[in-house]
């Protein structure tokens, strides 16, 4: 599987352990940065790993930042993208399994690396499972995002 992984400043150290991580489990990785930690804002890295998922050139995104929260709510403003912060490896792998989650984001300041490779372990080696009732749930979620996506929707969801 090919897997984009990228990090703000807070997750860089931990990026390049879960890049060596995958690597060791066969994996192609593409790493969208950051390149050290100096300080950068995590939506520009949560936008571009969406964007390899999207456009196809990775079938999965990994994000890491400080809790992996931010990184988390940026990515899923991506329509087509399923990002959640998972730091258990019940949710890493049920989150694909259920809901197809395709980005998973995990917090530097919350895990460490041994849980960190288990984590991203269990995601990785999840499959959709393709079950009506999910199949069902996807697409009421794929609804939901054309529903409120644009700048109509936003005004009318903030009232400005």
């Amino acid at each position: 599987m090919k897997v984009a992984v990228a990090a703000d400043h807070e997750g860089f150290a931990l990026k390049g352990e879960i890049i060596a991580y995958l690597s060791s489990l066969g994996h192609a990785v593409e790493d969208l940065g950051t390149s050290d930690n100096k300080s950068v804002d995590y939506p520009d890295y949560a936008e571009a790993l969406g964007r390899a998922v999207l456009d196809g050139r990775c079938e999965r995104g990994i994000m890491v930042c400080g809790s992996g929260v931010g990184a988390a709510v940026a990515a899923c403003k991506l329509p087509g993208i399923r990002a959640s912060v998972c730091h258990d490896t019940y949710s890493a792998h049920q989150g694909v399994e259920h809901d197809d989650m395709n980005v998973l984001t995990v917090g530097s300041r919350v895990v460490g690396d041994q849980l960190a490779f288990e984590i991203v372990r269990a995601y990785v080696e999840a499959e959709f499972s393709g079950a009506e009732r999910h199949v069902r749930r996807l697409a009421k979620i794929r609804a939901l995002e054309e529903k409120y996506s644009g700048k109509d929707a936003a005004k009318k969801a903030t009232g400005k």
